[in-house]
């Protein structure tokens, strides 16, 4: 995950809501409307750090794969996991596939059934299980654990005279670091613990498996570009996604090339059971931020924030702040103080999302894009 935020559609549809209402000068980014070739269409894009998405029919192209896990595995609960391994491929896919000359869509070439073969176990009836076969342990230490638990596939077109091709394909395979299980059926939960140096040897192999089965499909050239990444996802109870840890980019043929190495890092603010901050500077900034605005509002039920490194660098932040207000004026008031606040005490030059929310919902929203000096805001009206 390149940040901790939600895809780059998404992210454009915050934009445009977040432009209601500003805190401080105009922004920068600039909107691309969409364009249309034979049955396709394009969605637009905010500005030209973002793709734009496909439309065929009138329709946006859905992925019936997205979201799937494996069932006895409860890992996928964690849906940090799957927004965080979103964002983190469409970042990964940006280097390879550039905004302006490719069209984002959702993964089109894996079925619900192909992907739910893949996730299985290698058996007699699943030949193309990636996972390995079931060796009847249930020792931790001994079992065959279940390695990938997701797979992700986002496709990327490139627009022609007669409409749109696929010109590039990008896979995130949701790999566990800890495997979740039970002995018998609605047991007690027991858990394998998986090494990176192990968790990294099964992804290859199983990547390899997955250039070859792409490669086969009538949909995909010899010459079509894949990126295919190694995430490693968070545990069930983590308040933050997983990291991508690998990733290759197989520009024809079958044959992996060299894996590049992410460093990438989550964390969750402020920090816990004595636990030492990633990044001591950012902990103090937020800690000033928090204090700050609890100061001033000394009803808030809650303020956490959730950090994105990357190279040890801070690539991110999302903060959630947990409110009692109920009243329009108090929620207006409260946001404005947050945004002025934020300026002043969060790092610089970072994209920041701030959600204010009660437990009747989302009160209000602030925002900032990477480069932007100033914070946008858009409260949602109560009825």
């Amino acid at each position: 995950m390149k940040k901790i935020f939600t895809t780059g559609l998404m992210i454009g549809l915050v934009v445009l809501l977040s432009a209601c209402g500003k805190l401080g000068s105009d922004s920068d980014s600039t909107t691309t409307s969409g364009s249309k070739s034979g049955s396709y269409q394009t969605t637009g894009a905010v500005n030209n750090d973002m793709y734009q998405g496909v439309i065929k029919n009138g329709t946006y192209q859905t992925s019936s794969a997205r979201g799937l896990t494996i069932e006895q595995n409860n890992q996928g609960s964690n849906t940090f996991n799957i927004k965080s391994m979103e964002s983190g491929l469409l970042e990964l896919s940006k280097q390879q596939f550039n905004t302006n000359k490719y069209v984002f869509q959702e993964g089109q070439l894996l079925s619900t059934s192909t992907a739910r073969e893949w996730l299985g176990r290698e058996s007699n009836s699943n030949k193309l299980g990636l996972n390995p076969r079931d060796n009847g342990k249930t020792d931790p230490t001994t079992r065959n654990p279940i390695y990938l638990n997701q797979i992700l596939e986002q496709d990327y077109m490139t627009q022609t005279s007669n409409g749109m091709k696929l010109g590039g394909v990008a896979i995130a395979l949701g790999l566990n670091k800890t495997d979740y299980y039970t002995k018998v059926k609605y047991g007690a939960q027991f858990q394998t613990n998986i090494s990176t140096t192990q968790l990294t040897a099964k992804g290859k192999e199983m990547a390899a498996k997955v250039i070859e089965r792409l490669r086969a499909m009538k949909q995909v050239d010899k010459d079509t570009p894949i990126l295919i990444g190694l995430y490693a996802q968070a545990d069930a109870d983590s308040l933050v996604g997983g990291t991508f840890m690998q990733y290759t980019v197989v520009k024809s043929g079958n044959k992996l090339g060299d894996w590049t190495a992410v460093n990438e890092q989550n964390e969750v603010l402020p920090v816990i059971e004595n636990q030492k901050a990633i990044d001591s500077n950012v902990a103090t900034d937020f800690s000033n931020f928090s204090n700050q605005i609890s100061g001033f509002f000394p009803t808030l039920a809650g303020i956490t924030a959730q950090v994105h490194y990357v190279d040890k660098k801070v690539a991110g932040m999302k903060i959630t702040i947990n409110t009692q207000f109920y009243g329009e004026t108090e929620i207006m008031s409260f946001t404005q103080y947050v945004g002025t606040s934020a300026n002043k005490y969060l790092p610089n030059a970072i994209p920041i999302e701030i959600t204010i929310q009660s437990v009747s919902g989302i009160q209000a929203f602030i925002s900032r894009e990477t480069g932007d000096k100033t914070f946008y805001s858009h409260v949602f009206d109560s009825y």
